[in-house]
């Protein structure tokens, strides 16, 4: 069998930085913009606890006057100018992945989740970082290929986890079928096993589903995701159904994950009556720590632990993203993790 000398490292693995594109009055935060830009500051103090953070803005001097009052350690932060209609980092990042063992940059197309949404800075924003020398000497490549960074779980070892829902929409690579996308993972980002989740869906869920809301592949063959065990939700047939589908699911080796259920939080409603994409799936992990939304919930205690088991040896961080999800995403989606050898 030829093998790919290309693989995809898991989140868990060692990082050189986090990225974050900052929100700003230009784009849809104006109107909870203090509440949005809080969130961030304590995201950006605890990541800089741990490693080093990379910054997208168009205001750059704002932002450092901003962590400079909260005390974040500015030694670990690097500030680029760049314009951007929004702050989704994770779906218009750079997917960095091990070729020979060496890392090199992705820059997948990035079309506002199906052409919802005007794109048009963002999808610009890694080649621009590139070019300001935010990831160093590290070689970007650019592919065609509309993917998103939340759209795709990897445990490292070969195994890519997405949804059919995301990944075959008609508006994101409609030229391809499912065996053709299949053969873009294996090619792009070495994988061997592709698994598609047929079920599950979140409200007010602008991604068609992400896996990065209802999935997440965690070490020692484990998957961590959203339980709804609420028959009156609206959300609990397709969620059992995704819950039959992961316990079919097999690892490379022919054996089941270990699966670990997460809360189902309380309903999250914005003023409009629309119900908020609330998930503790949405995790971010880094360096030494599980940063975990939450949600101001009864439930939120019980998410933390069950990261905890997931994730052993880190520190379990809870942010509260309640900002985050009125613009319906949260903390996993406004951020990228730059694995370690990217930045001298």
């Amino acid at each position: 069998m030829n093998h790919n000398p290309r693989r995809l490292p898991a989140e868990w693995e060692a990082q050189d930085a986090i990225l974050l594109a900052w929100p700003h009055a230009a784009s849809d935060w104006l109107p909870i913009l203090p509440q949005i830009e809080s969130v961030f500051i304590e995201l950006s103090q605890q990541i800089c606890r741990f490693e080093r953070l990379l910054i997208a803005t168009p205001e750059p001097q704002r932002v450092k006057e901003q962590l400079l009052a909260a005390g974040c350690d500015l030694s670990r932060v690097s500030l680029y100018q760049v314009p951007t209609n929004d702050t989704w980092s994770r779906d218009f990042g750079p997917l960095t992945i091990l070729e020979g063992g060496k890392p090199k940059l992705l820059d997948f197309g990035f079309n506002g989740w199906g052409l919802k949404f005007a794109a048009d800075q963002d999808n610009q924003v890694t080649r621009t970082l590139h070019r300001l020398g935010a990831f160093a000497a590290t070689p970007l490549e650019t592919s065609g290929l509309i993917l998103e960074g939340g759209s795709i779980e990897s445990d490292g070892a070969g195994t890519i986890l997405t949804t059919a829902e995301c990944l075959l929409g008609p508006n994101r690579n409609p030229q391809l079928c499912k065996e053709e996308i299949t053969a873009q993972l294996q090619r792009l980002l070495g994988a061997e096993q592709v698994l598609w989740l047929e079920h599950g869906y979140l409200a007010g869920d602008d991604t068609d589903s992400h896996i990065d809301t209802l999935a997440r592949l965690c070490p020692n063959d484990a998957i961590a995701y959203v339980d709804c065990t609420d028959p009156s939700d609206e959300h609990y047939p397709a969620l059992q159904l995704m819950a039959e589908q992961l316990n079919s699911f097999r690892t490379r080796a022919g054996t089941p994950f270990r699966l670990i259920p997460l809360p189902w939080p309380q309903a999250c409603y914005d003023e409009e009556g629309q119900r908020l994409p609330a998930t503790y799936a949405n995790y971010l992990v880094i360096n030494g720590a599980v940063l975990v939304p939450t949600y101001a919930d009864p439930a939120d205690a019980d998410a933390l632990a069950a990261l905890a088991l997931a994730f052993p040896e880190r520190e379990i961080i809870g942010i509260d993203c309640r900002p985050v999800i009125w613009q319906h995403g949260s903390l996993h989606c406004i951020s990228m993790q730059i694995p370690e050898g990217v930045l001298p």
